[in-house]
């Protein structure tokens, strides 16, 4: 009998889910948002994921609905779960992952390492928070950021007023998130892996390299990581999953403070960019490792292939011409990058695709997934 899976969502982690899937005799759907998205080549719908019906529909020819991305609504969410459809992960977990303050206050009580955070309903509210934390702080809006978008540096609270007047007009009102600006020296990101019957594994611990609030590189495992440090971060993960019931792949990225603690940012729920470098340099992918989760598969080995894996996001892609009139030049400069395209038209700050080298020497091969990944911007 074929194993059925429905991702609600068109994008690239769509997408990178359909080799796993066809190795695997497993029938991928895509509820795409438009047609001609990233996930095209397994789109099967083409709907508005906010209305309930319309993914109820899609949901009526698979096996389990799980996600590209963490935005669909919970009351679509719920009225998947009361017609009985198997949702991984469940809304019960994925509200953390679409509010940072029901976040903040999940891990809180979970006892996770975190860093110090309130819920400012307005500019009076935030200057007390920044007047406690040094004069100087994050804000956040609670729900819909992603890669930068909806995080603020702020010394004032005056700083976030069109967020408070945006909160004000909203009907659903609430606060934002603000948080101290801690001091770290880089950042972490630990997956994991879990399926309904409790079975987890953790990926190792990879070191992410942002720029300009976007992740441009991974580098896995992280360099100069004690065995302690992985030890932790892997309990952490794990114990997040478990507290959370999150079935599938969980992201938990972290910030390594300059004391050597390490504290939760951020949770994504699904296939995560940290992760992608598991598609050239882990036993098995994020991808492939997703699937087996929410089909309740037993999971795959994480261990690495090669002592060292790099892996090079390509943001923006060429001024001018299409990514594919790239692809030779780079073959022949560098024949060991695994690159990896999303099928979007180039625009500028936006994930058009990867690369990825592994090897037995850190610096050549950050050198040749840097280098094959230039081939495609300009």
């Amino acid at each position: 009998m074929v194993l059925r899976v429905g991702v609600v969502g068109g994008g690239q982690l769509a997408r990178m889910m359909i080799a796993p899937a066809v190795e695997l005799g497993i029938e991928l759907r895509v509820l795409a948002e438009e047609p001609g998205m990233s996930a095209s080549l397994a789109a099967t719908a083409v709907g508005d994921y906010h209305h309930a019906d319309v993914v109820l529909a899609f949901a009526r020819e698979v096996d389990v609905i799980t996600f590209d991305h963490e935005h669909v609504p919970q009351d679509v969410l719920a009225a998947l779960v009361e017609a009985g459809v198997a949702v991984h992960p469940g809304p019960h977990a994925l509200r953390f992952a679409q509010d940072k303050l029901e976040m903040r206050a999940r891990l809180a009580e979970l006892g996770m390492p975190q860093p110090d955070w309130a819920a400012v309903s307005d500019a009076g509210e935030l200057d007390d928070f920044l007047a406690a934390h040094g004069g100087r702080g994050i804000v956040k809006t609670p729900r819909g950021g992603y890669d930068g978008k909806g995080v603020r540096v702020v010394n004032s609270g005056v700083e976030a007023d069109d967020w408070f007047a945006a909160l004000a007009e909203d009907a659903r009102g609430g606060s934002l998130l603000a948080e101290e600006l801690v001091e770290f020296s880089r950042e972490l990101a630990q997956q994991v892996a879990r399926r309904p019957s409790g079975q987890t594994r953790a990926y190792p611990l990879v070191e992410t390299v942002q720029r300009g609030g976007v992740c441009a590189e991974v580098l896995a495992p992280a360099p100069h990581a004690t065995d302690r440090l992985v030890e932790v971060a892997a309990e952490l993960g794990i114990a997040i999953a478990n507290g959370l019931d999150v079935v599938g792949m969980l992201a938990v990225e972290l910030f390594q403070t300059i004391d050597d603690r390490i504290l939760v940012n951020e949770l994504a729920m699904r296939p995560h960019n940290s992760g992608h470098w598991t598609q050239d340099g882990a036993t098995t992918s994020q991808f492939e490792q997703h699937l087996r989760a929410v089909l309740d598969l037993p999971l795959g080995d994480t261990a690495p292939t090669q002592p060292w894996s790099v892996m090079v996001n390509i943001l923006g892609g060429p001024a001018e011409g299409a990514l594919e009139e790239r692809f030779a030049p780079a073959m022949v400069d560098q024949p060991s990058a695994k690159i990896h395209t999303y099928g979007k038209a180039p625009r500028p700050g936006r994930k058009v695709g990867h690369v990825t080298v592994a090897g037995h020497d850190l610096d050549d091969v950050a050198y040749r997934a840097r280098a094959a990944a230039a081939f495609f911007t300009d």
